[in-house]
């Protein structure tokens, strides 16, 4: 019993350093000393399977020998278990049917309907006859070039085939209009956000298990939403906000437009002779939006200007210059902050900036714009609207009834 302990304690010593090959013939060279009994003594003190203990006796009956120059087999050729791709020739072609894009519009492939995970598309192959794990499923799937991916937006609709010559025409447009020193504004309407304690996406240093404690549903809320509508001055790099607590109709972004004049644009632009506009072709301010017009009417009387609009493309608003250089940056100011009242939200707006030095006022708008509010024939009719003759549905100036 005392060698028996003996051989446990050098298999102990040296089982970390030795591999398969190494291990069978050590326990194969203890049982050889041994004599009769040796290899049930050396499994037992060891662990080594008997097995591996009589093909190292084997191996050593036969002689070891080292050819310089060869990688050294701790496997005979063809040893070890077989590949499951071996095994089960169909599997591969089997997974692949069923994570393949065009199952994506097949009704009959049965995980049409649900998620893709490794436990299900081994449970499906398993019912279609191919036994295999879910590790397994994993491996072969990067074997065939598939990997976990998220959404891409990356579609914008149908491609209108003005598309790019309305970009080329509004980029025209605007150097025009920069080169003469005249105003040219993008706007357009922010995310509207909820008002109250609720979880705002991104995170913000606290101390360690100290994060804001905010509602578990977000449902509105006493305080209801935020309408945050944006002027970005092109020319100043600076920019007005609008923080509505009404509907966002034309009319409330006309109005916007009206404060960020009477508040920053006249005194940048004190000789201006016309004001452009470059915004989306939907929502609020929408090319089709004949209350958007009359709205435009109004304040180019009130300027005593014509007021230029270019409008962009269907599907392509992420375009407009407003979107990237004010959004964005309101949203990366106030992340993983609860937007608890209308003050909080023009506060973080306001203190808003960038490395180029970006400006933004904002304010809070708690005036009434009703919906569905008409434009009759004849109030249409009445704009002095003169349309491009390049797509006048998008490009058009408004020119006042006063001089």
């Amino acid at each position: 019993m005392e060698a028996d302990k003996l051989i446990t304690a050098r298999y102990e010593a040296l089982e970390c350093v030795l591999d398969e090959h190494q291990r069978r013939l050590y326990a194969a060279v203890e049982a050889k000393v041994l004599g009769h009994g040796g290899v049930k003594r050396v499994h037992e003190a060891t662990g080594v399977a008997r097995g591996s203990i009589l093909a190292g006796l084997r191996e050593l009956e036969q002689g070891i020998v080292t050819i310089t120059g060869e990688v050294r087999r701790i496997r005979r050729a063809g040893a070890g278990r077989k590949k499951l791709t071996e095994l089960d020739a169909g599997v591969k072609e089997a997974l692949e049917r069923l994570v393949e894009p065009v199952t994506r519009g097949d009704p009959e492939s049965p995980l049409r309907w649900t998620c893709k995970s490794l436990m299900q598309l081994s449970g499906e192959l398993a019912a279609c006859g191919h036994k295999i794990s879910h590790v397994s499923v994993g491996t072969m799937l990067k074997e065939l070039g598939y990997s976990l991916q998220g959404n891409r937006k990356t579609l914008e609709g149908a491609s209108h085939p003005d598309r790019n010559a309305q970009f080329e025409f509004i980029n025209k447009k605007i150097e025009t209009a920069l080169n003469a020193g005249q105003p040219v504004i993008s706007v357009d309407t922010k995310k509207k956000e909820l008002v109250g304690q609720y979880k705002n996406g991104g995170k913000e240093w606290h101390p360690q298990g100290q994060p804001d404690e905010v509602n578990v549903h977000d449902f509105v809320g006493e305080l209801g939403k935020a309408n945050p509508y944006g002027v970005y001055d092109l020319g100043s790099n600076s920019a007005w906000v609008s923080v509505g607590t009404d509907h966002d109709t034309a009319s409330f972004a006309v109005a916007t437009v009206r404060r960020w004049w009477f508040a920053m644009g006249k005194a940048l632009y004190p000789s201006a002779k016309e004001l452009m506009i470059t915004a989306d072709g939907g929502g609020s301010n929408g090319s089709r939006v004949r209350l958007w017009k009359f709205e435009l009417q109004q304040l180019a009387d009130e300027l005593a200007i014509p007021i230029r609009v270019s409008h962009f493309p269907p599907g392509t608003s992420k375009w407009n210059k407003i979107e990237h250089r004010l959004f964005s940056y309101i949203s990366m100011n106030w992340r993983g902050q609860p937007l608890v009242s209308h003050e909080v939200i023009v506060n973080l707006i306001a203190a808003t900036t960038t490395r180029k030095g970006l400006k933004v006022q904002a304010q809070l708008d708690t005036n009434l714009y009703p919906k569905g509010i008409k434009v009759s024939d004849d109030e249409f009719a009445a704009i002095r609207l003169d349309r491009d003759s390049f797509h006048g549905e998008w490009n058009y100036t408004i020119t006042p009834n006063t001089t």
